[in-house]
């Protein structure tokens, strides 16, 4: 099978900050390191994917300065599909403040640019779409009309309410989320987890250096699976998340089990971590795939190309 994943969300230029410890209120701290890269969820997902061999299409609001910028260029390169993109010349690129402190803990500031309008665009039909945190009713428009929805609600949780999160979660096939989204995501829909396991077939929730879980409904009964992380030497924890989704749709493309889709993600993100910037270090198949058989038994992925 060989389905295009489109991915919808941000495409952000992401300015990266690393200090010693987390200033507080009314003092400043020292910035060790500052970086300027590409991100943005959508185009993080998007790039890993092609990356990886698989077909992506970013479907996202971008800027004037996303061609002035090299973006355009940069996400050409990986071989992503930016024929559906949103581009409204009056606006500019999202921008992401991220802060990283020596114990890897993150802060985030976000200024949405051109992904302020998300609300008032519509979303083209998908066969098999992959939505990236973004404004929620444009989520739950576009959950209304793919095939497929693996659904990532991430830090734009905060700004969702419960009736569009509830339109996206009745259309979700497979959701990922971190423990705290987890949590965020049964408190604004009114939904225990176990009332979403009940519905959502495939739910993966990351808890970052202590791997993730894969919850699997098959109609009959959950199973749940522990995948561990890949450790690796980290310079910047940024993108890993992202780089781990696209892992995991890459596999399920290929007709992989669940269970090491969740394997090939944790060993995806392996990589980006070593590098500062979300799409500075993304592997390709063969990449991923010698590092995989250092963790994991190599037949896992007998067969693959």
């Amino acid at each position: 099978m060989n389905r295009k994943i489109s991915v919808t969300g941000h495409t952000s230029l992401d300015y990266l900050l690393t200090v010693e410890s987390m200033a507080g209120p009314n003092q400043s701290a020292p910035i060790r390191v500052c970086e300027t890269q590409y991100g943005g969820g959508a185009a993080n997902v998007a790039a890993a994917i092609a990356r990886l061999g698989g077909e992506a299409e970013l479907i996202s609001p971008v800027g004037r300065d996303f061609e002035s910028s090299g973006y355009d260029e940069w996400l050409k390169n990986f071989g992503v599909d930016l024929s559906k993109l949103y581009r409204l010349e009056g606006e500019t690129l999202s921008k992401a403040f991220v802060i990283t402190d020596s114990h890897s803990n993150q802060t985030t500031y976000f200024y949405w640019g051109a992904a302020a309008k998300l609300a008032e665009l519509e979303p083209p039909k998908t066969d098999f779409v992959h939505m990236v945190t973004a404004d929620c009713r444009f989520n739950a428009k576009m959950s209304q009309v793919a095939g497929f929805v693996s659904f990532d609600p991430g830090q734009d949780l905060v700004t969702y309410q419960k009736e569009p999160l509830n339109t996206i979660l009745k259309n979700t096939n497979i959701l990922f989320a971190n423990r705290h989204e987890i949590q965020k995501v049964t408190e604004i829909s009114g939904k225990t987890f176990e009332e979403l396991q009940d519905t959502i077939g495939m739910i993966v929730v990351t808890r970052d250096k202590e791997g993730s879980v894969l919850y699997e409904n098959d109609g009959e009964r959950i199973t749940v699976t522990e995948i561990p992380a890949i450790m690796a030497e980290s310079a910047d924890p940024t993108g890993a998340g992202d780089a781990y989704k696209a892992g995991f749709l890459v596999s399920l493309i290929k007709k992989f089990p669940p269970v090491i889709c969740c394997r090939v993600g944790s060993v995806t993100a392996s990589f980006v971590v070593e590098k500062i910037g979300c799409q500075t270090n993304l592997p390709n198949w063969e990449q991923m795939k010698e590092r995989y058989v250092r963790y994991f038994p190599a037949s896992d992925l007998d067969g693959s190309g």
